[in-house]
């Protein structure tokens, strides 16, 4: 009689305990800010976290966009970072990171496909080349305009009038400066990788061009006819 009482007793303060555990547990989760824990949603905004948003801070970072370093904790400061990216590439400026913001950003969120580049593969040789391409071509030159000068070479790739492959266009005849005179062989640096990276996951501040050159040294009276779209650092986009 005494041990089935015991027995009762300890399955009751049992019982009681995981009660206790339950009631705190939802306590926490109803505290918690909308967005804590789901880095990998389908949006990011101000209150996610995770290491998708310590990516998201790092380009950012990297664009000039952002002080500070990279926590993965989505707060007002990033959420200003990414407001100030959406305008400067013509997208609601909003603060909220979805498809549109991460294809630009060069971000692969759940639920969203891959933005690789299209006729060329992001292997780790196109990766080095491109990155060969943008140290040769663009060193010196702001983030933005190593990103802009890579996803040229994309863009050509992707257009009939160019080879379908990055290696084809890169060593088309004539095509760039650094071929000719030796710099694609030079070891690129890490900035030079992280902007061929960023290309190749969509992001072109070039916004399709397929030529550039320095106004400044250019020679060729076509290359200088052609109407330009925008300029990056020394370079003129068209």
């Amino acid at each position: 009689m005494q041990m089935n009482t015991f027995s009762r007793v300890r399955a009751t303060r049992i019982l009681m305990v995981l009660l206790v555990g339950l009631m705190l547990a939802s306590i926490i989760m109803l505290a918690l800010p909308e967005g804590v824990g789901v880095a990998d949603a389908a949006v990011l905004k101000q209150g996610s976290s995770g290491a998708t948003v310590k990516t998201m801070q790092t380009k950012l970072i990297n664009w000039g966009y952002l002080t500070g370093r990279a926590d993965g904790i989505f707060g007002a400061k990033t959420k200003a970072a990414v407001i100030k990216f959406q305008r400067n590439n013509g997208l609601t400026a909003d603060g909220v990171v979805g498809t549109k913001t991460a294809q630009a950003m060069g971000l692969k969120l759940s639920g969203s496909s891959s933005t690789s580049s299209s006729g060329g593969s992001s292997s780790s040789t196109d990766l080095n080349l491109l990155a060969r391409v943008v140290y040769g071509e663009a060193r010196g030159e702001p983030y933005t305009g190593q990103v802009a000068v890579a996803a040229v070479v994309l863009n050509r790739v992707r257009s009939s009038s160019f080879p379908n492959t990055i290696a084809g266009v890169v060593y088309q005849s004539g095509a760039f400066d650094c071929v000719a005179d030796g710099q694609i062989n030079l070891a690129p640096n890490q900035s030079a990788f992280n902007a061929a990276r960023d290309a190749l996951n969509g992001w072109d501040p070039s916004y399709g061009c397929l030529f550039y050159y320095n106004p400044r040294t250019a020679t060729s009276k076509w290359m200088l006819s052609r109407t330009i779209k925008l300029n990056i650092g020394n370079h003129a986009f068209c």
